[in-house]
C-alpha cells in the first residue's frame, strides 16, 4: 500500500459519511456507509434530474444529523457522461466527488457473494466500501471556457470521424458502379460534389432477376 493511498484512507474518519452511487442513464442508486464500511441506509433510488438530486442531498444532510458526522465524501463509478450533471450538482454544495475504477467494483462484487451478474443496488455498496478503502481517484471537472473547448473539440473529432466514413462510403459505391469517376475527380472538390449531386444510379432488372444498378448523369432542365 503506498503513501497516496494511506492519505485517502486517513480521509474517512469516524465523522465522515461515505456515499457510494452507482451511476446509470436514468436512475442512480446510492447507499450510505460508515468509516467501517457497516450499512447506515440501505441503496435507494435517485432519479437524474434536479429533483432527485436535491432528494439526495436531503437525504445525505439528515444522515449526517442521525448519525452525528460532519463531513461527507461521496464515490461513482463513471458511467458514460451521465455522471457529469451529478458533479456539477455535489461541487456547487461542496460535497467532495471521487471515482472507484469499474473493474475493482466488478472483482469486489464478486469477492461478496461469488455472482458476476450486475445489480445497481449492489453496487451502489461496493462502492462506499471501496471509497472507504481509499481505493479511488479524483476526477478533474471542467468548467467555464475550458469545458467548453473540451465539448468543441469533441463534437469536431466526432464529425472528422463521420465526414471519413461518409467519404469511404462515396468511394465504395464509385469503385463498384461508376469506376471512371476517381480518374476524372481524382479528390473531392467542388466539382466531384457537383456531379455527384447530379448522379444518380438506375436500377435495371435482367431476366433472370438479378439487380444491376447503372449510373446516369440527369440532364439539367431549363
Amino acid at each position: 500500500m503506498d503513501f497516496k493511498q494511506n492519505q485517502k484512507i486517513n480521509q474517512v474518519t469516524e465523522k465522515t459519511l461515505v456515499v457510494g452511487i452507482d451511476i446509470a442513464k436514468r436512475t442512480h442508486y446510492a447507499c450510505f456507509v460508515d468509516d467501517r464500511g457497516r450499512v447506515l441506509q440501505k441503496s435507494f433510488s435517485v432519479y437524474q434530474s434536479n429533483n432527485g438530486f436535491e432528494y439526495l442531498y436531503q437525504r445525505i444532510l439528515t444522515e449526517m444529523k442521525e448519525s452525528e458526522k460532519t463531513e461527507v465524501i461521496v464515490g461513482i463509478e463513471p458511467t458514460g457522461h451521465y455522471w457529469l450533471n451529478l458533479a456539477y450538482f455535489l461541487e456547487e454544495r461542496g460535497i467532495s466527488l471521487v471515482m472507484t475504477n469499474p473493474m475493482h467494483v466488478k472483482r469486489s462484487k464478486e469477492l461478496d457473494d461469488n455472482l458476476p451478474t450486475k445489480h445497481d443496488r449492489k453496487d451502489a455498496l461496493v462502492i462506499a466500501r471501496l471509497v472507504k478503502d481509499g481505493r479511488f481517484s479524483y476526477p478533474r471537472i471542467l468548467k467555464g471556457m475550458e469545458a467548453e473547448l473540451r465539448a468543441g473539440s469533441t463534437f469536431r473529432s466526432k464529425l472528422t470521424e463521420e465526414l471519413g466514413a461518409v467519404k469511404n462510403m462515396i468511394i465504395r459505391w464509385l469503385d463498384r458502379y461508376f469506376p471512371e469517376f476517381v480518374q476524372v475527380f481524382p479528390s473531392f472538390g467542388k466539382m466531384a460534389i457537383l456531379h455527384l449531386n447530379a448522379l444518380h444510379f438506375q436500377v435495371i432488372f435482367t431476366r433472370n432477376t438479378r439487380m444491376k444498378c447503372y449510373p446516369f448523369i440527369e440532364r439539367s432542365r431549363d
